[in-house]
């Protein structure tokens, strides 16, 4: 274990990581291989579905949106699951099992439908590892380190999304074909899944069904179910990732250079996720949320009146770094205010619900960008945001928090 801190940049150790149990830093290993394994493809896929298949754009829509719901749907069933006995690792392991098996066989999908059905069971194995996962991560430390559990967690996911892609690229450069990147992905999924199951330790699972407290939206404590609310909300307003890559195309930056510069944002949100989280422990979770959340607010206002492709390429970046920065503190909200023996249920409810509104979020702003242009979908995003920050700190105020 001291090898694999050693490797991290020095600024890990400002913030004290030594003081992180093992099975925080073991998960964020676990996250970081599997999103090398990810991100090895998902930059490739819409060329492969579009140049090699001829599926059209509202194909690789439909492919998108079947996917991302299905994850979203599965992620309250499993956490509530683990909660009730089956135990977090165990469904953990299924998720992350699920997904790295069927993945790789992208590189063997011969039509746009059987993208599609690996997809979504891909998906299906990221609807049940999420929450269990999360709940693991919650559990293993209290509210003091918590938001630096989570931002360390969110930095190494960040990491292995850089990662992927330029391993993509070197073996694209290497002359191996999409099809056979996709199929090398199976090594770093396949090291995720061992290093799972051989390194977290074993949690004993109740031979008996466990009675957990009702799920009623009432009885959540209230602050839990604001930041549910909050980041549904936001996740109805925020910029999806394929609008941002556009913008890029749109700024006069060439195709050649959009994968390096998404990768290279990946290395942002990294290093801004875990000081993130560190100063949600410090200065409180409330804070770090509306200074993320406005952050993001006032360079979305920026996007439509900036040009050249510095300026867009550093203005890219802040926004990366704007999103990463809140990511740890919601987080462990939910883990500051769920019930105990719910845990995985909280994060099940939390993720799902942002999910869902993703969906329609999506949707909307394309709506907007073809109807109105894209300045004004950026502004209206901007402005939205602006308001759930807003709401937020309102409800921050009429409800008592143990860690402000």
């Amino acid at each position: 274990m001291d090898f694999l801190l050693s490797s991290f940049p020095l600024y890990l150790y400002s913030v004290n990581m030594r003081k992180l149990p093992a099975t925080v830093v073991l998960l964020g290993f676990v996250s970081l291989l599997n999103d090398v394994a990810s991100d090895m493809i998902m930059p490739l896929l819409p060329v492969f579905l579009s140049v090699t298949l001829g599926a059209g754009p509202a194909i690789i829509g439909l492919i998108e949106g079947v996917a991302e719901a299905t994850a979203s749907l599965l992620k309250l069933w499993s956490g509530r699951l683990g909660d009730r006995g089956i135990g977090h690792k165990r469904l953990a392991v299924v998720g992350y099992s699920l997904s790295n098996l069927v993945r790789p066989c992208l590189g063997i999908a011969s039509s746009w439908g059987a993208v599609m059905f690996i997809r979504f069971t891909d998906r299906i194995g990221k609807g049940i590892r999420t929450a269990p996962r999360d709940a693991l991560l919650s559990a293993s430390v209290d509210t003091r380190l918590r938001g630096r559990a989570f931002g360390l967690h969110r930095s190494m996911d960040h990491s292995g999304a850089l990662i992927g892609p330029l391993l993509a690229s070197g073996l694209l450069a290497l002359g191996l074909s999409m099809q056979q990147v996709f199929l090398a992905s199976v090594v770093p999924g396949a090291l995720a899944v061992i290093l799972l199951m051989v390194g977290l330790r074993a949690v004993p699972v109740p031979h008996e069904q466990v009675t957990l407290p009702p799920l009623r939206w009432s009885l959540l404590h209230p602050r839990l179910r604001a930041m549910v609310i909050a980041a549904g909300s936001l996740a109805l307003v925020t910029v999806p990732d394929a609008f941002l890559l556009l913008w890029l195309s749109k700024s006069g930056i060439s195709v050649f250079w959009i994968p390096l510069i998404w990768a290279a944002a990946h290395g942002v949100r990294a290093l801004v996720a875990l000081p993130g989280g560190h100063w949600s422990d410090h200065y409180g979770r409330v804070p770090v949320l509306l200074a993320g959340w406005t952050a993001r607010a006032v360079l979305l206002l920026c996007v439509p009146f900036v040009h050249g492709w510095v300026a867009v390429v550093i203005l890219f970046f802040l926004y990366a770094g704007a999103t990463a920065s809140s990511e740890g503190a919601e987080r462990a909200v939910i883990g500051d205010f769920a019930d105990k023996a719910a845990q995985g249920t909280a994060f099940g409810l939390y993720n799902m619900v942002v999910g869902i509104f993703a969906l329609p979020g999506a949707l909307w702003f394309g709506v907007v960008w073809e109807g109105f242009g894209m300045t004004s979908a950026f502004v209206l995003s901007a402005l939205l945001t602006m308001v759930i920050a807003v709401v937020l700190a309102s409800l921050a105020r009429k409800t008592p928090a143990v860690n402000e």
